[in-house]
């Protein structure tokens, strides 16, 4: 039994290749960066330490990596994979579109069976992505090939990955600091093979919609209201930020909003959508996780797009006869969000300081400046200014 894993990030090592490892699954990650592919082929192994519980750390032995340039070699894993899978960012999953459908081509031509290709990819509709830009490279034989044989899926990560301390990657450069969290839910709806069946920790879901939303917009709200909030009040540090009364209270409201539009939309028990809030705030004041509020806040301008933690999770509540009072304060801080080290967050600035709150509410986060929810934000801005939050 083999997979191979695109991406060998945190969360690829960290969660994906981890789980495998300790199923007795082999795999290979097919990497970008031909550094890091030169790192796990030189080491085969690295450290998985799980924060707050180091008898679970494990050592991930036989690792290996293959680079973009070999295509063949790519090629010639996925068509033998029992199952592939994706950890490359969601901006990243049109790069490897090429590669999927070739491999999916010497598949269909040295290998029929069906096969299921799992995205782990904090990113929406990461499934309908990677189908469209393999479909567009394919012939329209391998197109039937594709769309009778092939489960392109999604996966939720609960999982967090964290930069490892400067003392651990001088031991281990490929060492990942995770969550003791171990649990991987996928649409199993959208599956057209079997999953390994001796890999831990899977855990199907059939109604997967709701499921995918709750978790965005319970947890990234809430990750990306502690994260600006956190910001802009001063925190260095996730579980700091989240024990501030001040973003507590902030909180609070995030969640009875979002818990309230998500109870409606699918119709969840109010209590029960709550309880699953409360799972949120322990692990944002998980002390054991040593996360760094600029590494959630980075990229701000993609943040505070129209679908994403913030705006997104506004919409939504509006679309439910909710006001999103909590949410647009946090959407308000994000707009203050600066770090000189990310080119994003600098040009954040600069349009907020050369063309003003409205020109980011319009070609940032994709609004009607003159709708419901930018009046609201542009309220709150005027309000963490009486605060001193921000100047």
């Amino acid at each position: 039994m083999s997979c191979v894993i695109f991406g060998a990030g945190k969360i690829a090592r960290g969660f994906v290749g981890h789980l495998l490892y300790l199923s007795g699954i082999d795999f290979v990650f097919v990497e970008k960066v031909d550094a890091l592919c030169d790192l796990i082929n030189e080491r085969g192994e690295y450290l998985v330490n799980i924060l707050g519980d180091s008898s679970k750390n494990t050592v991930v032995k036989n690792a290996k990596a293959l680079k973009f340039s070999q295509k063949e070699e790519i090629s010639a894993a996925i068509a033998e994979a029992d199952c592939v899978f994706t950890s490359v960012g969601g901006k990243n999953l049109n790069d490897i579109t090429e590669y999927l459908a070739a491999g999916i081509e010497k598949r269909a031509e040295t290998n029929p069976k069906p096969m299921n290709i799992i995205t782990c990819e904090n990113w929406k509709k990461p499934a309908d992505i990677l189908r469209d830009g393999i479909a567009a490279k394919l012939s329209e034989e391998n197109k039937a090939f594709l769309a009778e044989k092939v489960g392109i899926t999604e996966a939720v990560i609960m999982r967090s990955g964290i930069e490892a301390t400067p003392d651990l990657l001088a031991k281990d450069p490929l060492v990942v600091n995770v969550q003791n969290f171990w649990k991987f839910p996928f649409d199993a709806s959208r599956t057209k093979a079997p999953m390994p069946e001796n890999m831990i920790c899977l855990e199907p879901i059939y109604e997967f919609t709701g499921f995918l939303e709750r978790k965005f917009y319970t947890y990234n709200a809430a990750n990306g209201t502690t994260s600006f909030v956190g910001a802009v009040l001063g925190y260095k540090y996730i579980a700091d930020a989240a024990y501030d009364p001040r973003i507590l209270e902030l909180l609070d409201g995030v969640y009875k909003e979002t818990a309230t539009a998500l109870s409606k939309k699918h119709n969840f028990p109010f209590d029960e959508q709550w309880a699953f809030t409360r799972t949120s705030l322990n692990k944002l004041q998980d002390r054991n996780i040593v996360d760094y509020i600029e590494r959630n806040a980075r990229d701000p301008m993609r943040k505070l797009g129209p679908d994403d933690r913030l705006v997104g999770s506004a919409r939504l509540c509006l679309e439910y006869g909710v006001v999103p009072e909590s949410l647009s304060v946090a959407i308000a801080c994000a707009m203050y969000y600066e770090e000189p080290t990310d080119e994003f967050a600098v040009e954040l600035k600069r349009m907020r300081e050369e063309e003003g709150i409205p020109a980011i509410i319009e070609k940032v986060c994709k609004l009607d400046v003159n709708g419901e929810l930018a009046k609201l934000i542009m309220a709150k801005v005027q309000l963490i200014k009486e605060w001193g939050w921000v100047k």
